[in-house]
């Protein structure tokens, strides 16, 4: 036997769903796999801090809203913004929403992905764009599309070959920055290094062998015709210099290929794994290695591309 709940606004004097076997549940739950997102142009946002990004930024494209009372009561400010927007809002018993999600802390929202076009990216002179090639961790690339949001990108695109951003887990890492910058899916590399360049942005490849320095390109940005860099270092010389001593600074020559930070910038990031194949590195502009101080023998995806996005967003400060 149903329950009733009568909240004012959408969903009120709904039967509250208290059967986790309905078919409603399960075509929810579904849309966990890709091929139900795929079929019916629809996926999961779970949890309250992704649904109250997602209500607040785009209710026009939430299908649906489930709530345990419990959790309306508790985070009221979602309940009231899907009210205010005509959001379809649904109470159920705690095992429905179990049923739906065990991963939604009883808040969970079915949403249409929004179509977004690189083109249109572009004609907003985008100065700082994140380009993820072949990333297929789920985890990696939320958190990547967390840092772009955070560090204040204007965009991220994913190569096709790249992890469907609608995967719950991606959707989650997030933590609602999905619904906060343009998310360009589905184009290959090259189409969209092409798009980037022609837009006016430089193209740097984040590689852990690049022939350039991040901290090094920070020390010069914005400085345009500089004619050297000034780098400290220990006994070693810059190659064609005279020797250096311990403590001293080098002039390391700057050539006109120097990559400005200062500038629109789009960064490519590659591949968990393996990184850029040597096809996709020679897209880029150049290559641009984040330092390594200590014993680490490397940053993981999402590290390394929070680092060079903030580097960038400081430098275009």
């Amino acid at each position: 036997m149903s329950a009733t709940h009568d909240p004012a606004g959408p969903g009120a004097g709904r039967p509250l769903l208290d059967n986790p076997r309905a078919d409603r549940v399960k075509a929810v739950r579904a849309l966990a796999g890709r091929p139900a997102r795929v079929r019916h142009g629809q996926f999961l946002v779970e949890g309250p801090q992704a649904v109250r990004e997602l209500v607040l930024e785009d209710a026009a494209h939430v299908r649906d809203l489930y709530l345990t009372e419990a959790a309306a009561d508790r985070y009221e400010e979602i309940l009231a913004a899907a009210r205010a927007a005509g959001v379809r809002t649904h109470l159920a018993t705690p095992a429905v929403l179990d049923a739906m999600s065990p991963d939604a802390q009883h808040v969970l929202a079915v949403a249409q992905p929004r179509a977004v076009e690189l083109e249109a990216v572009l004609a907003g002179s985008p100065r700082l764009v994140a380009v993820l090639s072949r990333v297929r961790d789920p985890g990696n690339a939320g958190a990547v599309i967390r840092a772009a949001d955070a560090a204040g990108a204007d965009a991220v695109v994913l190569t096709a070959e790249s992890v469907d951003v609608h995967n719950p887990k991606v959707v989650r890492s997030t933590a609602g920055s999905l619904f906060h910058l343009p998310v360009v899916t589905g184009v290959t590399l090259a189409d969209a290094v092409a798009a980037l360049r022609s837009g006016g942005l430089a193209v740097l490849a984040a590689d852990g062998a690049g022939e350039h320095d991040l901290d090094d390109l920070l020390d010069v940005a914005g400085q345009g015709s500089t004619p050297g860099l000034a780098v400290a270092t220990g006994s070693t010389a810059t190659p064609g210099s005279a020797p250096a001593t311990p403590g001293s600074a080098a002039v390391v020559p700057r050539s006109a290929a120097t990559p400005d930070l200062a500038r629109p910038t789009a960064w490519v990031f590659g591949n968990e794994a393996w990184g850029l194949p040597d096809a996709d590195r020679t897209l880029a502009d150049a290559a641009v290695r984040v330092p390594i101080r200590g014993r680490a023998e490397s940053l993981n995806l999402a590290t390394a591309a929070t680092v060079c996005l903030y580097a960038s967003s400081r430098a275009q400060r």
